[in-house]
């Protein structure tokens, strides 16, 4: 986003510094989430962080959509990204129909997990209820950066069989799919 001044150049140079300090038994992958506003189409034309080598994580601001918004996923699409929007629930400017017109269009969502528990409020539960029910949802994950400050909605997280399995989906779509 234009308030940080990432570029994929220099993102590339703290994760392969990063590396060799690593012991985890998982594996990484360097990826990066844009936010659709006015400094994206720099990213998008200088070089972005893709997940695995064809998905493009892209979020926009909670309250409007971008000026351009749907050109802004055209020209994702012409650079040949398929776009991924994090955590759709949350943008409380769409509609059901803005959701369905998206999926329509092809693009895919994905969850954050978190807004299952109603960590960010009433509605983005609601919404994401909705949008996992509708088989709306592609992937899965979270904005979790601090374990202390989730932890006890994670406990107290309470799903349905049929979400559970949804979700169990959403997470082996993440690996058939975006580690590829």
């Amino acid at each position: 986003m234009q308030d940080y001044p990432n570029n994929a150049a220099m993102l590339r140079e703290h994760f392969e510094s990063f590396l060799p300090h690593y012991k985890g038994s998982m594996q990484l992958h360097l990826a990066a989430e844009y936010m659709l506003d006015a400094s994206f189409a720099d990213h998008l034309h200088h070089g972005v962080l893709p997940l695995g080598q064809e998905y493009l994580l892209v979020e926009t601001s909670y309250m409007n959509a971008p000026v351009g918004f749907q050109d802004m996923l055209l020209d994702i699409w012409h650079h040949g990204y398929r776009p991924v929007l994090a955590h759709p629930e949350r943008y409380m400017y769409m509609e059901e129909s803005d959701y369905a017109a998206l999926k329509a269009k092809g693009y895919d969502f994905q969850l954050n997990l978190l807004s299952l528990s109603g960590y960010y409020g009433r509605r983005p539960k609601q919404v994401s209820e909705y949008l996992l029910k509708q088989g709306y949802y592609n992937y899965v994950g979270t904005d979790l950066h601090h374990l202390e400050r989730y932890e006890d909605y994670l406990y107290d997280m309470k799903l349905t069989r049929l979400q559970l399995d949804a979700i169990e989906q959403l997470f082996e779509n993440n690996e058939q799919r975006l580690d590829a």
